[in-house]
């Protein structure tokens, strides 16, 4: 099933349809009476909804909420995602190679890197697009420079820079990977989507159910591995759920566990300017 973009504001009908045409999605002015999500475009931003009115929507914010939390709060260079990912006094080059919703992404630009953050579902890829446009990001599809023409920006200096560091690319992590030269990234971060386990007491948030429900499962995610460590200079990282088994059957040089997750770490090399 193709999912619908509902645009109900004919001042960004022209928008709408380019990004309908670059993103692969049919053009909608009515809601669809079909109980699927959908994405609802308005100058206020692009949502992922099950109909027209739904509390729920999944939007994407670096702005304020969840995001703009962890940047000031969120523990700086003693989380253990900058941890498996080498940040010290050399701040590496990342490929994030699943962007998803672009938290990760977010929090390593905060701490300074480079991230090259890959995404190839198209209606992911349009929810991120769509948040680092509303925080001001220069780097972005012809589209979204003109949606962003029409809307003002209203963020923080501070969060206006850490986007400037994410380079988005709507494309495959294996697609990408393959076009990479040996050595060629410092990091690579890889945090494939997992099943959820219904052995455990709490619930799925909502925007994570719907993100679940549209994009599925990364089944493809071991092949990624072995790839990933041809390009990776340094090391690669890999998010999975505490107790999973390691991607690819490959044990990780060392892992740092959390409550509910934890990162392995393949290291090549120490985390230094080349």
């Amino acid at each position: 099933m193709v999912t619908a973009l509902v645009c109900n504001d004919h001042s960004l009908d022209a928008i709408a349809a380019a990004l309908c045409e670059h993103y692969g999605l049919a053009i909608k002015q009515q809601w669809p009476d079909d109980g699927e999500y959908h994405l609802s475009l308005t100058l206020q931003g692009l949502s992922l909804q099950q109909q027209a009115a739904d509390k729920s929507a999944v939007t994407v914010d670096f702005c304020a909420g969840a995001n703009a939390h962890r940047r000031r709060f969120g523990g700086g260079k003693g989380q253990d995602i900058a941890k498996a990912i080498g940040i010290g006094r050399y701040v590496p080059s990342v490929a994030d190679l699943t962007a998803g919703l672009g938290r990760d992404a977010f929090v390593l630009a905060s701490l300074g890197c480079q991230v090259t953050a890959l995404e190839r579902h198209p209606v992911v890829a349009a929810l991120l697009s769509d948040g680092l446009s509303r925080a001001g990001n220069r780097h972005l599809p012809a589209p979204w420079q003109a949606l962003q023409a029409l809307r003002p920006v209203l963020v923080d200096d501070e969060t206006r820079n850490v986007v400037q560091r994410i380079q988005l690319q709507h494309i495959g992590a294996k697609d990408w990977l393959q076009q990479q030269p040996d050595n060629s990234v410092d990091v690579i971060y890889l945090d494939p989507m997992f099943a959820h386990d219904g052995r455990q007491k709490a619930q799925v948030k909502k925007d994570m159910q719907a993100f679940r429900h549209v994009v599925g499962q990364d089944d493809d995610a071991d092949e990624l591995l072995h790839e990933a460590l041809r390009v990776a200079r340094c090391r690669c990282a890999v998010k999975r759920a505490r107790k999973a088994p390691p991607l690819a059957g490959q044990a990780p040089t060392y892992a740092l566990t959390g409550k509910a997750n934890r990162f392995d770490v393949y290291a090549k090399a120490k985390v230094e300017a080349p």
